[in-house]
């Protein structure tokens, strides 16, 4: 009697698959930090095309998502680089004053918008630490991987950042 053997499973992941599972939460990821809806899809576009180039080189392709989780908030910090440049140099009317997105104006939402200000006001590290923690519920380990950094420095980051939060939110009342 011969035996017959399933065809092998593949659990490799593919690009494709990555951006129809994970782009919206990488969006509004880059838009908790770079603030503005149009950047964080361009960020996240950015981040899709420079892990399309390095594809072939991955070895394993299971820290693809790490691997652009990373490229977004790469991609957040210089955006926000390159904004911070653009408004010590503008000197026009209303400078380095962005205009709110339409949909923010015509929706008051008050809670939502301090929450986000007194986010935005944390330290860069700190700020992303509890994104990545609070937002896409990502583990110590898988935020530490993202960020190159170590657990420790997680727990540490989130730890400081949800007190500087607390603190941000009590003053505002």
């Amino acid at each position: 009697m011969a035996v017959v053997s399933e065809p092998e499973q593949t659990t490799e992941v593919s690009l494709r698959d990555l951006y129809r599972q994970h782009r919206w939460d990488l969006v509004r990821l880059a838009s908790l930090l770079v603030h503005h809806t149009a950047d964080a899809e361009e960020v996240v576009q950015d981040a899709f095309v420079k892990t399309l180039v390095a594809w072939d080189r991955m070895r394993d392709k299971a820290r693809a998502l790490p691997y652009l989780r990373s490229a977004v908030l790469n991609g957040a910090r210089s955006r926000l680089r390159h904004r911070r440049v653009v408004e010590r140099t503008d000197t026009g009317p209303g400078a380095g004053v962005p205009a709110p997105p339409p949909e923010q104006a015509a929706v008051g939402r008050d809670e939502q918008d301090r929450v986000l200000a007194a986010l935005r006001s944390l330290p860069t590290r700190q700020r992303e630490c509890l994104v990545l923690r609070y937002y896409l519920d990502l583990s110590e380990a898988e935020i530490a991987a993202t960020l190159d950094i170590s657990a420790g420095s997680v727990k540490t980051h989130v730890h400081r950042g949800m007190a500087a939060l607390a603190g941000r939110l009590e003053e505002d009342q």
